[in-house]
């Protein structure tokens, strides 16, 4: 499910800014993202100086820009606004002034470009200072002037201030603005691709707080040791221990990460491609395969029977024409924009609509209660009460079947629960994860009826 964290950075459509003092309760304004680009390098730098200048200013702005809405800089720590007005936080921004014609015209060329370092995809934190009244370690915009004058070109006025190792990303996709977060809060059971994000990235924070654990096995799966290690984060940094990731906890890991990885300093230890590898897109769109459409299909297909606006689809890995009318219907039923494509917001509605479902079972319903998957992801460790009617229907294939793996009814998920879920897998050319979803639970049904 896309999200503007997950791989490349894209350029937003808009950037909200705040017009004053951090701390002060100003007015946030938002604005195109050309148009905020365009009011900076007019207010940063001279139309009079060298085309050539100017272009290397206004990468050097863009990129900085980049950098703070790609790490959520402001709003990891609250804020509701990507970036300040204020050159001591960031850069000047003065609210409705005049722009000059030629530097809005190589904006208008360069808006969707933007500095990398070496093999980092991350928008380089290009630190900069006019070079009279203020020096730092970064561009001097009035040195750029001397070095257009000496017949540099940009990249190379550019290498001169951030190192040899930079180059220039071009031509990235425009999006509309969003968050990371996922929108709900996560928690033991949900899968999604959001985990993955959080455990790769409390890995690396571990390096820096070694009592954090550390995943060997990066997986979609908010399992017990993702609950174990959230709460033990929580503990450290002073959230409310709960084991779920709510929006401060989510905030905070993305603040701390951003720290230790200083992706906001030139000096960074950047993010590569190898460190996002473990990311995926959950868009699910027309052409897709795989067991995402096959769990897809199962919550729709619930919501559908109980539901005759939303037609009824077998359960099969592909996401075709019929499954995007499917989707199309219940986008329209819940006040989705009707795409055809399951983005975050609209999967997070159908586990809602999914839930809600079981819950509010008709009465002549309510004895197959049971056989419906309980809409939580299943793993090792958990306890309760599904765990405790997965277990019951285990039991129930091992009396028909003594070659399927033996299961004690405990409500504990132990190994021998695994070995018999990997059984179902593995009868069923599914990933042999020991870990049950709506697919295992649908196959689990099926074999405890033969």
């Amino acid at each position: 499910m896309e999200n503007r964290q997950i791989g490349r950075p894209t350029i937003p459509t808009s950037i909200t800014v705040h017009l004053g003092d951090v701390n002060n309760p100003s007015k946030n304004v938002t604005v195109s993202f050309t148009d905020y680009i365009k009011n900076v390098a007019c207010s940063e730098i001279f139309p009079s100086w060298p085309e050539v200048s100017i272009r290397c200013n206004v990468l050097a702005i863009i990129s900085f820009t980049l950098n703070r809405i790609y790490t959520e800089w402001y709003r990891s720590k609250g804020y509701d606004f990507d970036i300040t007005s204020l050159p001591n936080y960031d850069q000047t921004f003065i609210y409705g002034r005049d722009l000059f014609e030629n530097i809005t015209m190589i904006v208008d060329e360069l808006f969707n470009n933007y500095i990398v370092k070496g093999n980092h995809i991350e928008p380089f934190f290009a630190k900069y200072c006019d070079g009279k009244k203020t020096l730092c370690d970064g561009l001097s915009q009035w040195g750029t002037v001397s070095l257009a004058n000496q017949g540099k070109t940009p990249l190379e006025i550019l290498k001169h201030y951030y190192g040899e190792d930079i180059s220039i990303i071009r031509d990235a996709k425009l999006t509309d603005v969003v968050t990371s977060y996922p929108g709900v809060p996560l928690k033991l059971g949900d899968v999604l691709d959001h985990v993955k994000i959080i455990k790769r990235e409390l890995n690396r924070i571990a390096i820096n707080y070694p009592a954090l654990p550390k995943f060997e096995v990066i997986h979609e799966y908010y399992d017990v040791l993702l609950e174990d290690a959230i709460k033990k984060f929580q503990d450290i940094f002073d959230l409310e221990v709960t084991g779920i990731i709510d929006k401060p906890t989510w905030y905070k890991i993305k603040y701390i990460y951003s720290g230790v990885k200083k992706l906001s300093d030139m000096y960074t230890e950047g993010i590569t491609l190898e460190d996002i590898e473990t990311d995926y897109n959950m868009e699910l769109k027309l052409g897709d395969v795989g067991n995402h459409i096959r769990a897809l299909h199962y919550f729709l297909g619930v919501i559908a029977y109980f539901d005759d606006n939303i037609p009824l689809l077998e359960i099969d890995s592909k996401f075709d024409s019929n499954t995007k009318q499917m989707v199309i219907s219940f986008q329209n039923e819940y006040n989705i924009k009707a795409t055809g494509v399951v983005d975050i917001n609209t999967w997070n509605k159908i586990k809602e609509v999914y839930l809600n479902v079981l819950s509010t079972l008709p009465s002549e319903y309510l004895i197959y209660k049971d056989e419906i998957y309980p809409g939580t992801v299943l793993s090792l460790g958990m306890m309760g009460d599904d765990v405790t009617t997965l277990q019951q229907f285990l039991s129930d294939i091992n009396k028909k079947n003594p070659n399927f793996p033996k299961v004690n009814i405990t409500g504990c998920y132990d190994t021998k629960t695994e070995e018999a879920i990997k059984y179902i897998q593995s009868e069923n050319n599914l990933e042999e994860n020991g870990t049950l979803g709506p697919i295992e639970w649908k196959y689990m049904i099926e074999m405890s009826k033969k």
